[in-house]
């Protein structure tokens, strides 16, 4: 059951504290969410989910709010609190909405996405990111990664669209065994109902978005966040301007990766430079 705006603790955290004065500033001044929605450019289920304190106020809202009940800059300095505490926490609030959501769509310039990885080559990742971690540290994060992927095998599983760079394919994680059964994994999804990979070729030169990630997250009442990270750190948007840019830029990506046809080809090219040696005959 969704918590309402009443049932916040704003001494509980300066999430709370926000949606706390946000629904104190909205009676005030006797605006609905309907009509603050239209005021600030922000749906109405985004609103309420900042009220009852189930969505982050992610920029610009804050400046938007400050402006719609004149409070100066009083929603700005909850957002700093706000900030402060979750900052760390930011991809694990996109993995709570990656639970629920009924479209995925994500791109890849480095890596293959986790909701793609075998165990194998998540573990090379993980050896490779903490080398001081314990064996028993290394496959718990294993294990937390490979139950995000229940997700795609669920009854209902969200539509999931994968774009992944040419590099990914071409870049050796774990060594030639680990890549080759990775590759070979991602031929099934290619071109499913539910599941499509495309790769942009080396060919294309350069594009929207080459030098981070992109993870867009659609929910069944059809609001969407973005998450993407680049080599400065990752940051999570659900205003609609930057959301509607950020689909825009991966839809010019879809353009220019190669349909799923060529993309399993590409593939299965890429395979072969990983084919393990046959032993020989003794």
């Amino acid at each position: 059951m969704a918590m309402g705006a009443r049932d916040l603790e704003p001494a509980r955290s300066a999430r709370e504290l926000y949606g706390t004065e946000l629904h104190r500033q909205r009676q005030l001044a006797r605006m609905s969410l309907d009509r603050l929605s239209e005021v600030v450019n922000y749906s109405k289920t985004h609103l309420h989910g900042v009220e009852t304190a189930e969505r982050l106020p992610l920029p610009p809202i804050s400046e938007k709010l400050d402006v719609a009940f004149g409070t100066g800059e009083l929603f700005q300095g909850l957002w700093g609190a706000v900030k402060r505490e979750h900052t760390p926490r930011r991809f694990d609030h996109c993995l709570e909405l990656e639970a629920r959501a009924a479209r995925i769509q994500e791109f890849g310039a480095s890596v293959v996405p986790g909701l793609l990885q075998t165990a194998a080559y998540m573990r090379a990742l993980f050896l490779k990111g903490n080398p001081d971690a314990s064996q028993e540290v290394i496959e718990r994060l294993v294990a937390d990664r490979l139950s995000r992927q229940e997700t795609l095998q669920s009854d209902n599983p969200p539509d999931f669209w994968a774009i992944l760079e040419e590099a990914v394919l071409r870049r050796q994680v774990g060594g030639p065994t680990v890549m080759h059964e990775q590759l070979a994994a991602l031929l099934p999804l290619v071109d499913t109902g539910r599941t499509t990979i495309q790769v942009i070729p080396f060919s294309q030169g350069e594009y929207d978005l080459m030098n981070g990630t992109l993870i867009a997250l659609t929910l069944p009442d059809n609001s969407t966040t973005v998450y993407q990270e680049g080599p400065g750190g990752g940051e999570a948007f659900d205003d609609r301007e930057t959301v509607i840019r950020r689909l825009r830029q991966y839809d010019r990506m879809k353009a220019c990766a190669l349909p799923p046809g060529e993309s399993a080809e590409l593939i299965e090219a890429a395979m072969e430079k990983f084919k393990p040696c046959e032993q020989p005959q003794t």
